[in-house]
């Protein structure tokens, strides 16, 4: 009847009335086969699985014929499979009285032809299933109220990755902070009621007493960001619960390499407060010293989160000495304005990095692109009455706010993630994520750590 040709993302429902041993039957459009990539076909599988739970059907199967993406191992099919699926049937209902009148999906099979495949097939729709735990981990957290997610409550989640082989937590409390020398955390810190809390989380993967110098990463932590002095609107401030995706990110990001296992050394770093205006917030013009000594003029009180970043940064590289750093904040409205929705801005200071961290971004479907931190930006920050501004002004915002934090790299190779444009979503139409928190950045981590993992067995 020529009603279904595959276009990509149709879907056409067949009933069976049992003829194929099976009810009904979805058929998925995977457009046209020189476009076809991993991540199509997750968003298709994002699409079968929501349509199939519309229908009220609680269980369903797939059928995994791996020729279908050229070059690609069962393994990763099956990952591919179950992370698409398992994303797309995400919701988040926790506030609601009413029982949605969805059923949930209790049942996922995957069906192969060839049965030297099996076993392939089941080691990756396992770790598709760890790695969407950690991404629905990541969603829930974004998604609750700040009146819940506290910077305590962060703490109390963090350190119940203990339960984990290989992993110990650290929690610096204010009195900890001071007398480090935090000054820009506690500068962010000091508005509000909340106590603020560092949150420090080693994974020791390797097969030895001590830890290495591990690969770092740094998540920005702000459970609430009214902007401090410097208000924000009121229009979508109740969306600035979800300012701290980037320290959210690293947490499922450990939560899922510790589970997999893998053989690496990795430390993750949460500054975590609230920035709210009160009678001790910060003021525009107040002067902080960080914990590298270098001093801040804060002009803007909403651009706290490169404060935190600042000492969480230097704290890295003096306690760690790490071989390489990534940090992820929803830092800035810029970001926002030049990439929209579909694309990571990333910075750093050393090519290869840059370019592996890019390519884990393709593979998963959670792309970046990196922006120039050439040193002409530096007058923008360069301050008048101490060594740094912590905004320069509205031309090129992303870029003077990475280029703010590299004051604080040294020599240690780092990236930036700037996640403001990709950590939320307001419309849903995406296969795979809902309205609301995306839980961005985390299967690019995993997919980065797990082939650098490979690389050094290798």
């Amino acid at each position: 009847s020529e009603d279904f040709r595959g276009a990509f993302l149709k879907t056409l429902l067949i009933r069976s009335e049992g003829a194929i041993g099976f009810g009904r039957l979805l058929l998925i459009g995977l457009g046209k086969r020189p476009d076809m990539t991993c991540d199509r076909f997750r968003q298709a599988m994002g699409r079968g699985a929501s349509s199939v739970q519309k229908l009220g059907i609680d269980s369903l199967s797939i059928f995994c014929e791996h020729q279908i993406l050229e070059q690609i191992r069962p393994h990763d099919l099956a990952q591919t499979v179950v992370e698409g699926t398992l994303l797309g049937l995400y919701r988040f209902d926790r506030f609601k009285t009413k029982p949605s009148d969805q059923k949930p999906i209790r049942e996922c099979t995957l069906i192969t032809p060839d049965e030297k495949c099996v076993a392939e097939l089941k080691e990756g729709a396992l770790r598709g299933k760890v790695i969407a735990d950690g991404v629905h981990f990541v969603r829930d957290l974004c998604n609750t109220p700040s009146n819940f997610v506290t910077p305590t409550y962060l703490a109390e989640e963090a350190k119940k990755l203990e339960a984990q082989e290989g992993v110990r937590v650290e929690i610096l409390e204010r009195a900890d902070i001071e007398r480090l020398g935090m000054g820009a955390f506690l500068a962010v810190a000091q508005g509000t009621a909340e106590p603020p809390k560092f949150i420090i989380i080693e994974y020791k993967g390797r097969a030895k007493k001590s830890m290495g110098r591990p690969i770092a990463v740094i998540g920005k932590s702000v459970t609430f960001d009214s902007g401090g002095i410097s208000l924000k609107p009121s229009e979508k401030m109740e969306q600035m619960k979800y300012d701290m995706s980037g320290g959210a990110t690293v947490l499922g990001m450990m939560q899922v390499i510790s589970r997999l296992k893998l053989p690496m050394d990795v430390v993750a770093l949460l500054p975590a407060t609230d920035n709210m205006p009160s009678g001790t917030a910060v003021h525009p013009g107040d002067v902080v010293t960080t914990l590298s000594g270098k001093t801040v003029e804060v002009i803007n009180t909403d651009a706290e989160g490169r404060l935190l970043l600042a000492d969480a940064l230097a704290c890295a590289v003096q306690r760690y000495k790490p071989t390489a750093m990534i940090d992820l904040a929803t830092l800035t409205g810029a970001c926002v304005v030049a990439l929209g929705q579909h694309a990571i801005g990333i910075m750093g200071n050393n090519r290869p990095l840059i370019l592996n961290v890019a390519t884990a971004g393709e593979a998963t479907g959670e792309r970046t692109w990196e922006l120039p931190l050439w040193e002409d930006y530096f007058k923008q920050i360069e301050g008048d009455v101490a060594d740094l501004k912590n905004v320069g002004g509205r031309a090129a915002g992303t870029i003077t706010a990475g280029l703010f934090l590299k004051q604080f790299v040294g020599e240690t190779p780092w990236v930036h993630f700037d996640i403001a444009g990709t950590s939320w979503f307001n419309d849903g139409a995406h296969p795979y994520i809902p309205k609301g928190s995306t839980g961005i950045g985390m299967r690019l981590l995993v997919q980065y750590l797990t082939t650098l993992a490979e690389r050094k067995k290798r």
